[in-house]
């Protein structure tokens, strides 16, 4: 018997964008955002398969564009996320949240209801999908410190997007 390793599956819907904290690929479903992953050590995980996006995909690249040129403050896009109900219930709440705006894991718990959650937060936190647009980097400790980013190059890349919506907070 013989095992081959399978490699992962070319999405749906697949683009690609420049910005200021990398490289940017964002994937669809053919209605809604189904993922965005900020470039690690100058990779992608999808970089092996060509682009093939859609007006969904096209319209994501121009709402981050204009959120990396300092022109827009929300996003409008439609985005489709799976995960847990707790999962859900935490984006959700980030969703909630303004430019700028920033908010504790324990408040995060207390506004889903579990306020000694404070792990399982940062895990649904840390698990979200579509970073960014789902603003998961506009969560700290509640002392401003940054605990943490599992997007991009990390802890750097959460401090460019914090500075960048002049969010104040402590390394």
């Amino acid at each position: 018997m013989t095992s081959e390793l399978i490699g992962p599956t070319p999405p749906a819907q697949l683009r690609r964008l420049e910005s200021p904290i990398g490289r940017i690929e964002l994937t669809g479903d053919g209605t809604a955002v189904t993922s965005l992953t900020i470039e690690r050590a100058g990779h992608l995980p999808l970089e092996e398969f060509p682009e093939t996006s859609d007006d969904v995909l096209d319209r994501a690249a121009v709402e981050l564009e204009e959120y990396f040129a300092g022109t827009r403050t929300s996003f409008d896009v439609p985005v489709a996320v799976t995960g847990t109900a707790f999962q859900q219930a935490v984006w959700a709440e980030l969703t909630e949240l303004e430019f700028g705006e920033v908010i504790s894991y324990g408040e995060l718990g207390r506004a889903t209801g579990r306020p000694s959650a404070g792990r399982a937060v940062g895990g649904a936190v840390g698990a979200n999908p579509v970073p960014i647009i789902i603003p998961c980097h506009r969560v700290l400790a509640s002392n401003q410190r940054i605990t943490g980013y599992s997007g991009g190059n990390g802890i750097p890349t959460k401090v460019w997007l914090l500075d960048h919506e002049g969010i104040v907070h402590a390394s």
